[in-house]
Formats: C-alpha cells, structure tokens, sequence
C-alpha cells in the first residue's frame, strides 16, 4: 500500500529512458547526422557505447578527478573519446556540439506527455535528471512535455544517486521528503531517492536499452506505485 501519499505535492521525474527513448531518438538521428559529416559506422553500436560511456563520465565526477562538468560536456567528451576508438574522422568543434545537441532532442514514450500532463494537474512535475538544465528544457521544448520546474543535477552540483540531489529538490519546494514522489524506470535511482524518505513511483521500460538490456525489467522494490506507463502511475497516485 503505497505510504502517506496523501500528503504527495510534487513529482520528480528521471528522465534519459523513464521520460524519453533516448535509444530510438540517436539511432535515428545518428546517421544523417553521420552524413552531414562523411562518418560512417553502426550508428547502432555508437548509441549504445555513447550512452555506454554516461556513467563512467558522472564517476569521474564523483570520485573528484573532474571538477562539477556538466552533461552536456560530458557527452561530448564521450562521442569524441568514441570516434578515436574506432578511427573515425572529427566533425570539428562545431560538428562535434551538433552531435552532441542530439541529446537535446530526444523524443518522448507514447505515454509520457499525456501521462506527465495529468499528474501536472494535481501535483507540482519537474525533472530531476542528471541532464543539464539547458539540455532539459530544450527537450521540453521540441517534444512538448509540460513541465512547471527543470532540477537537475546541476541545479546541485551532484549526480544522482547522490542523496544532495534528492534531497536538494525537498529542501528548495520546502516540503518534507515523503511529500515528493521520484517516478523513474530504473530500480537503482528509486532505491537512492526512497532512502532518502522520498516516495517513489516505478515505471516500466523494459526496451530502454534494446535487446541488450540486462537490468530493469520489473519494479524490484516496495515502491508506492507502479505502472507500465506513465498514465498508469499517475491514475494510482489520484490522478
């Protein structure tokens, strides 16, 4: 039974593969792209040793071997790092920011905009995403996802699942950690939030990372909702 949801005001949301297929937006998107520029590769591969490479970067934070660097310098760091490891000419430093601005137009699931729009009329929405604040309201912008706040990792200068992030957003809307519900596809991320006395609100995506996903494919924690869809967990928070 979900906890105190009563009290619910706001609701955070991941957003690389909870909100958006980033996925399905780069392969397609990579190739023209790739054209523009006279690469050729498996944009395929690329995509998925592009994201790959997310992580990694974001430790390299945490464990303080790079000052606070943003998303988006860290994703183009990576899609540099990945064209010297398969020999690929360098698009130049303009080219190389168009590509990475790829990450700026990622499309949404079928169920996201309708679904992030109903709870939008109970509950305060915003993104707590890793994504720099720039990167996030550009996305908003091209696929219509009405949000009222962008938090993001920079917001804080922490990357989830650093509990400053989490609690970051409690201590800037004023509110008491269980009155803001994380909603997210990744069981890691809802763990570190419900740690930090938020609620949590599990969405299903078992196609995140294509035939090669090894990891969430099912809630594996004692969330406060869950759901296939977006929609489907906000109709079980009242909405």
């Amino acid at each position: 039974m979900a906890r105190n949801l009563a009290d619910l005001k706001v609701c955070i949301f991941d957003v690389f593969g909870t909100v958006v297929d980033w996925r399905g937006s780069l392969i397609a998107d990579l190739p023209a792209l790739g054209k523009k520029y006279g690469i050729e590769t498996d944009w395929t591969s690329f995509a998925d040793d592009w994201r790959g490479l997310y992580q990694p970067q974001m430790a390299r934070v945490r464990k303080k071997e790079l000052p606070w660097t943003r998303i988006d310098d860290l994703h183009k760091e990576a899609f540099e790092m990945l064209l010297k490891k398969r020999g690929l000419r360098h698009p130049g430093e303009e080219g190389s920011w168009e590509f990475t601005h790829l990450w700026h137009k990622l499309r949404p699931w079928p169920d996201s905009v309708e679904g992030i729009g109903m709870m939008k009329k109970k509950y305060v929405v915003s993104t707590l995403s890793n994504g720099n604040v720039a990167l996030l309201i550009n996305m908003a912008k091209n696929s219509g996802i009405p949000w009222d706040h962008c938090f993001s990792g920079e917001t804080f200068n922490h990357y989830k699942p650093d509990p400053e992030a989490y609690l970051g957003v409690v201590d800037s809307m004023y509110l008491k950690p269980h009155q803001v519900m994380l909603v997210a596809a990744h069981n890691g991320d809802l763990a570190a939030a419900q740690k930090c006395g938020l609620s949590t609100g599990y969405v299903n995506r078992p196609y995140e990372h294509g035939p090669k996903q090894k990891v969430d494919f099912k809630a594996e924690g004692d969330w406060d909702a869950v759901g296939d869809t977006i929609i489907e967990v906000a109709k079980k928070i009242g909405c």
